[in-house]
């Protein structure tokens, strides 16, 4: 069967899905593009599978075949590929490990997607989202992600519960300010094992009512003429810096 009507009922909810509300009413998302697919895939997430037609189906998954209107319709990309995928939201774990990232009001999805990247390449064992962050599932979210969001658990949260709950556990909370802070460089081998670090909106940095939750403030030492960075990359930075070996 080939979806050619844009008035279709299963085009126009596959429509809807770029909207976070009906993400999150129907705990699904879409995919675009064969690297995601096949990420989706191998962690089992697909509902069904969507094809330009005469496309052929790579995987042992339900699928469906669209008209090149449809699938225009559907995708978000200037460009649109010739294969998405329905998916099942990820569980959210209980368990976050020692290296824990606190991702508090991040609004732009490249900076997000960036942050994820880097926390897979530099070892962070769990990525927590405060209320007010960028949906994750949002399709640039994922895009920017190129794949690893299938690659770290990633969990939405209240930040105050969070902090507190991960306090309880003996983690220690480093903020990013330069203000009462310290060089991250400068950190021992046993502060860089366990903690929780948060990071804060591109604007506003990490909220004062979150920072006094912090047993220690780090910030980035560089040249003066430089007032400050783009939050995805002091992040990766920070993140770098914290999987080093104290010298």
């Amino acid at each position: 069967m080939v979806l050619r009507s844009l008035e279709n009922e299963t085009v126009k909810s596959l429509v809807k899905l770029q909207k976070k509300k009906y993400r999150d009413l129907t705990n699904t998302f879409i995919v675009e593009g064969s690297h995601l697919v096949e990420e989706a895939y191998r962690a089992q997430l697909i509902i069904e599978l969507f094809l330009l037609e005469g496309e052929d189906c790579p995987f042992d998954v339900p699928y469906s075949y669209v008209s090149s209107d449809v699938m225009k319709k559907i995708s978000t990309m200037d460009t649109p590929s010739t294969i998405f995928a329905l998916c099942h939201k990820r569980d959210e774990k209980d368990s976050y490990g020692n290296r824990v990232l606190l991702l508090d009001e991040i609004q732009d999805p490249g900076n997000l997607g960036t942050i994820i990247r880097s926390s897979v390449a530099f070892g962070i064992d769990t990525i927590l989202l405060s209320e007010h962050t960028v949906d994750l599932y949002n399709p640039k979210v994922l895009r920017s992600t190129q794949g690893m969001f299938f690659h770290i658990p990633i969990v939405s949260i209240n930040s105050y519960e969070a902090i507190q709950s991960l306090k309880a556990k003996g983690y220690p909370i480093y903020g990013t300010n330069v203000v009462h802070g310290v060089d991250v460089k400068t950190l021992s081998t046993e502060e860089k094992q366990k903690f929780c670090l948060i990071v804060g909106n591109e604007g506003n940095g990490v909220r004062k009512e979150i920072q006094e939750y912090c047993d220690k403030n780090l910030y980035i030492s560089m040249d003066s003429k430089v007032e400050s960075l783009n939050v995805g990359v002091a992040c990766s930075i920070l993140l770098y810096e914290l999987r080093r070996s104290h010298e």
